[in-house]
């Protein structure tokens, strides 16, 4: 069956969403090969970040390089990690002279390379430091959270990260901020039909004939959650008691929650998603204080979300309610 997606040639999918991504936000963003670079950058006087991954995830991790997140983006082809020597050069790119946080989702590839760049770093006489985000629960307990994949938890960090480094904070400072707050969520995901891959039209995953899995991965890694279609009422008790019991999170609690569609799950049914999880944390006496709503990291067009919670505290908060502007994200 031919592939139905708005496409041109499957060899350039990459580059020719960077021209575009470039066209639609040159106030924002400047696209210099698979670097997207903040137009913010030029004038910083600060701590700087970094990060990388594949495209095909949009609007994760493109949409939010600009001022108040991201300074530089490294793309990769769809669903691919970079070339470490690329995420090396965009590393000294940033450099301000008050070091580099490189922010890696905890993927082998990502991970291979992201090492190989903190050695590479090294080597130069850099400052960088490496906080790496796995917060999925659905393939790992907590003790053993290198196991944990990365998801949709990055995009909040990075506006606490860049918020705590545009108050002059030491790169030590920022890291060390990253890490609480990467420590402090929990991720899991649910797909009712899985992705295909935007090149070939190959299938992520199968459901075989069951109607969805929840913990199933961003790249159709299974979960285990197999079982029938559920309400959204259904779903949410299932993934929010799970994330709940993981962070932990108890009464009194202030609680940041995000629903991430994965591509082809509507905004009616993310809204319906999102009212029935505060309906079920303000019942155990957890505040919801902020939250993310809508695409935010996507597999295509899979159908599905992803349910991040974070255990928030009033610096969280604070650093949170400051401006922002990349193609993805706004705040005043």
């Amino acid at each position: 069956m031919q592939m139905k997606k708005f496409i041109n040639d499957p060899n350039t999918l990459t580059d020719e969403l960077l021209e575009g991504l470039a066209l639609a936000h040159a106030d924002t963003v400047d696209v210099q090969g698979h670097l997207v670079i903040s137009r913010a950058l030029e004038k910083a006087d600060r701590v700087t970040i970094v990060t990388f991954g594949g495209s095909g995830h949009e609007p994760a991790q493109c949409g939010f390089v600009g001022e108040g997140m991201v300074d530089i983006q490294v793309v990769g082809d769809i669903f691919a990690a970079p070339n470490p020597q690329l995420v090396f050069e965009a590393v000294k790119m940033a450099d301000k002279g008050h070091g580099v946080l490189l922010l890696v989702l905890n993927h082998a590839g990502d991970m291979l390379c992201g090492n190989m760049v903190m050695k590479m770093a090294g080597k130069a006489g850099l400052n960088v430091r490496k906080v790496v985000t796995q917060e999925d629960i659905s393939n790992a307990p907590r003790s053993n959270s290198d196991d944990r994949r990365g998801l949709a938890g990055a995009i909040p960090l990075y506006h606490i990260a860049a918020a705590a480094a545009r108050e002059g904070r030491t790169l030590d400072e920022v890291a060390a901020l990253a890490q609480s707050y990467a420590d402090s969520m929990a991720t899991i995901a649910v797909a009712a039909r899985c992705a295909t891959h935007p090149a070939t039209g190959a299938e992520f995953g199968d459901l075989g004939d069951v109607d969805m899995e929840i913990g199933m991965g961003q790249h159709g890694e299974g979960g285990g959650g197999r079982q029938p279609m559920k309400t959204a009422k259904e779903t949410i008790e299932i993934m929010a008691n799970a994330l709940v019991k993981d962070i932990p999170l108890a009464a009194g609690d202030k609680a940041f929650v995000m629903i991430n569609g994965s591509g082809a799950t509507t905004l009616m049914e993310m809204f319906i998603l999102y009212k029935d999880c505060v309906h079920y944390l303000e019942g155990l006496g957890i505040e919801i204080v902020a939250n993310m709503v809508g695409e935010i990291l996507t597999v295509q067009e899979q159908a599905g979300f992803q349910l991040n919670i974070a255990k928030w505290n009033d610096e969280f908060l604070r650093l949170w309610n400051t401006p922002a502007h990349t193609p993805a994200f706004f705040k005043e």
